[in-house]
């Protein structure tokens, strides 16, 4: 039997949790505030405290240091209604083992207060935390699977170890990797972006190793790359699935060994950085594919956070809508709100570009509205979901792929049979798209449906100019 004690000013949640926590064989106090709480404590012999935020007097939060003092090492579980990424990183850091988001149900709470008081742990530091102001672009959310992310960045900001970040284009991955910068102990330290999808093959290895002079045509001086100027700090990896397959391995070695060698330099030279790595691409195909290493894919992924799609987190769309109302840079539109008949109308559509479209839209009905309350004729047209337009293949078609597949199978050559038919259909597609874009790669790619590195890669290595 345990001893835990619930503070919450509603007498509802304290007589749910004594019911509940006594019927499964445990002690239970209550308590309608911190001051009274805080007296209980005082007492000792507590095994875990369930401590509300919103709190008549001294709130939740504030009042966390005080319990950890006098319930030493006891598991401290906070609740609140209000759920946001400063909360979970101020109880993480607070001492607080968990937190728990109303409404739940006594199950879900539970087996919270059944696993902390198993671990009997405390995840964090000790006493409250100043945190950093929070900047214009924050992750904002209130449903159920945001205050999961909140709780993850949390729960991993304050280690050091590497982060894998996945999710669809414009959910916000770079916003979650900044967080959890900000709440690191790398705060003071550099936050240094790449986007390896941006960086031809040859160039990526001089942005993140650097170089010395003399290494290559036009090397007039040493240069850092971006690993070693992220020392103290951390260097987000984006697009991390487009990183050619021989770095690899220099990288894997460089996370794991904490050094790096410069193009034309033979002496490794000592760094400390962070990793965090971000892709909307599926590595466990490219692992299958044998475009990316498994090593890697789980150095990379040590704690793993995925982002879910705007379309499956609706409940977030008028607090997004109205945040970036407040931060359009038009002048007196920030306090018009959004109205019942705008949000209708956001929440009808699919949100093919996720976060950054509905950021986008507002904007534009920001610009269109002129100073007034926007309205739903002032939003821009919905981007099309692309795959949900595609038709289905013609019989001929299907027929025609059939009969390719057939070739290839009896071709007896080396290699996967789905190698072998990409080898055979891919190049004349590929000069037909080209065609068709007169050479304009970035249309090329995006009439392919693939991103422009892909394609580039796609060319080199079919030999196409």
């Amino acid at each position: 039997m345990s001893h835990i004690l619930v503070v919450d000013d509603e007498a509802s949640i304290c007589y749910a949790f004594r019911e509940f926590l006594t019927d499964e064989g445990h002690r239970v106090d209550v308590a309608a505030s911190a001051e009274e709480g805080l007296r209980i404590a005082a007492k000792g012999g507590l095994d875990a405290v369930v401590l509300d935020v919103r709190l008549p007097g001294i709130d939740g939060l504030t009042a966390l240091s005080g319990f950890r003092e006098r319930v030493g090492g006891a598991p401290i579980i906070v609740i609140t209604a209000f759920g946001n990424l400063d909360t979970a990183v101020r109880a993480v850091e607070g001492g607080a083992f968990d937190y728990l988001v109303k409404p739940f149900d006594l199950d879900q709470a539970g087996a919270v207060v059944k696993r902390a008081l198993e671990n009997r742990m405390v995840v964090g530091r000790n006493g409250a935390v100043d945190l950093p102001a929070v900047p214009s672009e924050t992750l904002i959310g209130t449903s159920p699977v945001m205050q999961e992310l909140f709780k993850s960045i949390a729960l991993v900001a304050p280690t050091d170890v590497p982060v894998l970040i996945t999710g669809e284009s414009g959910t916000g991955k770079e916003l979650v990797a900044r967080a959890i910068h900000r709440h690191s102990a790398r705060r003071a330290g550099p936050f240094l972006p790449v986007c390896l999808a941006a960086l031809s093959p040859g160039l990526v290895e001089r942005e993140l190793f650097g170089h010395v002079r003399g290494s290559f045509t036009g090397a007039v001086q040493d240069r850092k790359g971006l690993l070693e100027l992220a020392h103290g700090g951390t260097v987000l990896l984006d697009e991390v699935g487009d990183i050619p397959l021989p770095l690899q391995v220099k990288l894997l070695r460089a996370i794991e060994h904490h050094e790096v060698t410069p193009v034309g330099d033979a002496r490794p030279r000592p760094v400390n950085f962070r990793v965090v790595a971000a892709t909307n691409r599926p590595l466990d195909e490219l692992m299958a594919a044998g475009q990316f290493r498994e090593d890697l894919y789980f150095r990379l992924g040590v704690f793993r956070i995925h982002i879910p799609p705007l379309r499956e987190r609706r409940e977030d769309v008028r607090a997004l809508a109205e945040h970036f109302l407040r931060q359009s840079s038009v002048a007196d539109v920030g306090g018009a709100g959004v109205s019942a008949e705008v949000l209708d109308a956001l929440n009808a559509r699919p949100w093919a570009g996720n976060v950054r479209e509905l950021r986008n839209a507002i904007e534009h009905a920001a610009i269109v509205a002129r100073g007034r309350a926007i309205r739903p004729e002032h939003l821009p047209g919905p981007v099309p979901a692309l795959t949900a337009s595609r038709p289905p293949l013609r019989d001929d078609v299907q027929e025609r792929i059939a009969d390719w597949a057939r070739q290839v199978a009896a071709s007896g050559e080396e290699g996967t049979l789905h190698e072998r038919f990409l080898a055979l259909v891919e190049p004349p597609l590929l000069r037909v798209v080209l065609a068709q874009c007169r050479g304009n790669r970035a249309a090329a790619a995006e009439a392919l449906g693939i991103h422009r590195a892909t394609l580039r890669e796609r060319l080199r290595r079919y030999g196409i100019d």
